[in-house]
């Protein structure tokens, strides 16, 4: 027997108080953890799948079309909108830049 333990009965009881304060934060901050754990892999789940085709607008009246980009890339700018890719195509046959970087016009196969 472990003989470590206070001797008298109000210290053991105030001990064993404590360690059931302990016990339930831990299990409080388990069953949080849990929950988010949960929470974050639901919104994995339902996150919208990416665009194939993203075309970055530019500032001002009707924001006008600017750079055409694949639905991954990196250097596309905040003011995006997703379109399909007969409006990819016609956007870069109409003249509306190509990105450099994920060059959507050769997997379109349009040729200058």
């Amino acid at each position: 027997m472990f003989d470590d333990l206070p001797p008298d009965l109000a210290r053991l009881l105030t001990l064993r108080v404590w360690h059931a304060m302990w016990l339930q934060r831990i299990d409080t901050k388990i069953a949080d953890l849990q929950k988010r754990e949960a929470e974050q892999e639901q919104g994995r789940n339902n996150r919208p799948q990416e665009p194939d085709w993203i075309i970055e607008l530019g500032i001002g009246n009707g924001r006008p079309p600017i750079e055409v980009h694949v639905g991954n890339c990196y250097a596309a700018g905040k003011r995006r909108r997703p379109v399909p890719r007969d409006e990819a195509r016609r956007l870069l046959t109409s003249g509306v830049r190509a990105c450099t970087h994920c060059k959507p016009d050769a997997q379109l196969r349009i040729l200058d």
